[in-house]
Order: structure tokens, then C-alpha cells, then sequence
């Protein structure tokens, strides 16, 4: 049974994003539950330093990457089977009357490392169902002309809920500790709820298919697989995005942080850099929400990727500060840039039966995968120093850019119009 459909208005069929009421329901209800997430990590991570030791909290914070990495590909099938906006519902309500049964927990009896760990599995378990429905959700709630200004907005929410996540988790630790901050989460994710009961979505090909015979989820999952093989346009694009983000993260993670402990920048020259990164990526997410569309989509996103990885390899040899920031700014400006045209092609190309599954692969790649390079990075940074790590990985990510200049299809995509 998948989510009931109501039609939009007529006179907003063709409305753009940014001035669409449903869209802005949608976004709305996003960036309350983005929030929420940012000030949940803030208050998980104070609760377990407070309540063990620096390696057990370090546990604590990494127990939800296992079952978000391992269950995604079967997210991607319930929300393909159950309907995104359902599958977000659900989502965001059980994580809310999570952390919030965490900070009534925490308020009465402080029990220790236990209830926070559960919570972390918990969530993890939950995000695995969360993020394909959430990159579903779009498709059904305004025009594919505008799914690519809606990529470009959900970038920029993305964004501001890193940036204000941060001191709103802060603020409630100071006022009242782990408990107020993991409350002040619950209700910022509660305010996703009624938005999104309220967002209304429209038919799209294939809705007519209900009364086809049911597969099991395994059959579903295999013919997801199976149709992003067989694409012409998403199986190089997936390759690309999973070479890209590979290349990427190491450097900007483990790397950066070795960079600035070694130059003597010191936390707060580590932070700059990543403002700088961030300031490029929320300019990038902005073009897009602000255009609607960037002509020659595949082109634009390949040489993005490449010229990104030649600004990753040059980070590792800028002396000064000012100018490693101002390299993270370009890096942020070409990933950010090469990431909402992927993830807008992502959505334009793909059949929007299969755009759960899609989705989960494309999170499995990023989120399971790319990971693997920083224990790489960090090993390597020992052996061979960080000039030629970051080369490497440069020269990774670049090979991102090179399937997408080699393929054909993937060369010539367009973003509708």
C-alpha cells in the first residue's frame, strides 16, 4: 500500500520550487528534522563523555553506522513498496519518541552508557529507512522540471542545519545539560511531522501499477540492482560518485585534520578551513536553487569533479592558513557544486519506481563506502607523508571525473527544463 495520492492544485503544476507552498512544506519539515539530527549528535556525543570513557564514547558515536550501512539497500525497497512520504513519517515520529523517552531517561535517573548506545543502534536502524525515502520524497511534490532547484534548496538546508545545529546543541547542553539538549532534538524533529502529513503529492508514471502482481522485497532489491545496471546514464554516474566521494573524504576528514596539526593552525585553523568548505558548498547548493538548472548537467558535474581533485592535491602543499582556506572554498565550491548535479541527475533520470532504490545505493556509496578511506588516509599519512596522500586521493577522485568525460551518455545528460 503506498501513500495516497493528492493531485496539486492545477495553477501550481508548473510553479517554481522556491514559490511552491508544498515545496516549502517539504523543505520545512527537512530542515526541522536536519536540526534535529545535528543537535541529537551534539547531546549523544556530551552524554557519552560524560558518562564513560573517550573510547567508550567514541563506541557510542560510531554504533549507528553499522545497521545504516548494512540495511540502506533494503530501505530503498520499503520505500519504493510503502511510498516515501509514509516511510518519512514513520521515520522522523520513531525517532522523536526515541530521544525523547532518552532525555526523560536521562533527566529522572542519568543511567549511564546503555540507553545511549540503544538509542545510537536505533537510530542508525532508522536512518537505513530514512534517507532513500528522503531522496524519493521530491519526485512526488513538484515538477521534474524543478527537482533539480529542489536538489539545489535541499543542499542549502543542509547547510544551515550544520551550521545552527551546532550552537543549538550547545545552548541546550548549557541550559540544562544532555537531557535539554536530546529534548530540544525530539522537538525539533517533531516539527517535521505535521509538515509533512501536510505536504500533498501528485501521480507519477507507473502509479497506474497497483494492481500489478506483488514481488518479495528480495526480488525488488535485485531488480533495483538490476535496472541500475542496465541504466546508460546511472551506472557510470554511480561509479563516478563512488570514486569521487572515496578520493574526497579521506583528505577532508582524516587528512585535514593532520594537515592542521602539523602546519600549527591549531582546532580553530581546522575550523576555518572547514568554513571555508562550507561556504563553497552552501554557494554551489545556492546556483542551483536559484537557477533551476545548469545546461549541460554531465559535462559541467565532470570537470567539476576533475578540477575538485586537482584543489584536493594542492591543500596539502599551502603553507599558510589564508590560502588553505581560501583552497577549501573552491574545493567546497566544485564538490558542492559536482554533488547537487549528480544528485540532480539522480532524480531526472531515474524511474521514479525504482527512485528509492537508486537512492540507497547512491547513500551506500557515500555513506558506507567512502568511509573506508580514512582509516587508508590516516595509515598511509604515517607511511608516506601527506603530500603524497593527498595526491593519491586526488588522482582517485579525478578517475570520477574521467568515467564521466569517457561515457557517452553520461557526458551529454541534461537536467530538464
Amino acid at each position: 500500500m503506498t501513500d495516497t495520492l493528492i493531485p496539486p492544485a492545477p495553477d501550481t503544476e508548473d510553479r517554481p520550487a522556491h514559490r511552491d507552498p508544498n515545496v516549502l512544506r517539504w523543505l520545512g519539515a527537512y530542515t526541522a528534522s536536519m536540526l534535529g539530527d545535528s543537535v541529537y549528535y551534539i547531546a549523544l556525543s556530551w552524554a557519552a563523555v560524560q558518562a564513560g570513557t573517550p573510547a567508550q564514547a567514541g563506541v557510542v558515536m560510531s554504533v549507528s553506522a553499522l545497521p545504516r550501512a548494512v540495511l540502506m539497500l533494503g530501505g530503498g525497497v520499503l520505500a519504493d513498496r510503502l511510498g516515501p512520504r509514509r516511510v518519512v513519517i514513520g521515520s522522523d515520529t520513531v525517532r522523536c519518541a526515541a530521544v525523547l523517552a532518552v532525555a526523560a531517561l536521562l533527566f529522572l535517573t542519568g543511567p549511564g552508557l546503555w540507553p545511549l548506545a540503544l538509542l545510537a543502534l536505533l537510530f542508525g536502524t532508522v536512518d537505513a529507512v530514512f534517507m532513500p525515502a528522503v531522496g524519493a520524497l521530491p519526485a512526488r511534490i513538484t515538477g521534474k522540471g524543478q527537482l533539480a532547484r529542489v536538489q539545489g534548496m535541499r543542499g542549502l538546508a543542509i547547510r544551515c542545519a550544520g551550521v545552527a545545529g551546532a550552537p543549538l546543541g550547545g545552548l541546550g547542553v548549557a541550559l540544562g545539560g544532555a537531557p535539554a539538549a536530546f529534548a530540544l532534538a525530539g522537538l525539533l524533529i517533531a516539527v517535521s511531522v505535521p509538515l509533512l502529513i501536510a505536504v500533498r503529492l501528485r501521480p507519477l508514471p507507473g502509479d497506474d501499477r497497483a494492481g500489478a502482481p506483488r514481488t518479495t522485497a528480495w526480488a525488488d532489491l535485485v531488480g533495483g540492482l538490476r535496472y541500475i545496471r542496465g541504466h546508460r546514464v546511472l551506472a557510470p554516474l554511480m561509479l563516478a560518485i563512488a570514486l569521487g566521494d572515496f578520493g574526497f573524504v579521506g583528505p577532508l576528514n582524516v587528512g585535514l585534520t593532520l594537515l592542521a596539526d602539523r602546519r600549527g593552525w591549531g582546532a580553530a585553523g581546522m575550523g576555518w578551513v572547514l568554513a571555508g568548505f562550507g561556504a563553497g558548498a552552501g554557494a554551489a547548493s545556492l546556483l542551483l536553487a536559484v537557477r533551476g538548472r545548469v545546461p549541460r548537467a554531465g559535462l559541467v558535474a565532470a570537470w567539476a569533479i576533475l578540477a575538485g581533485s586537482v584543489a584536493i592535491g594542492a591543500l596539502a602543499y599551502v603553507p599558510q592558513l589564508v590560502g588553505a582556506v581560501g583552497v577549501a572554498l573552491l574545493i567546497g565550491l566544485l564538490a558542492g557544486l559536482s554533488g547537487v548535479l549528480c544528485g540532480a541527475m539522480l532524480q531526472t533520470l531515474s524511474d521514479p519506481a525504482y527512485l528509492g532504490r537508486v537512492t540507497a545505493v547512491a547513500s551506500v556509496v557515500s555513506l558506507g563506502l567512502a568511509p573506508l578511506s580514512m582509516p587508508f588516509a590516516a595509515a598511509a599519512i604515517g607511511a608516506f607523508g601527506l603530500g603524497p596522500v593527498f595526491v593519491t586521493s586526488a588522482a582517485v577522485c579525478g578517475l570520477g571525473g574521467v568515467v564521466a568525460l569517457c561515457v557517452p551518455g553520461l557526458r551529454r545528460a541534461e537536467l530538464p527544463r
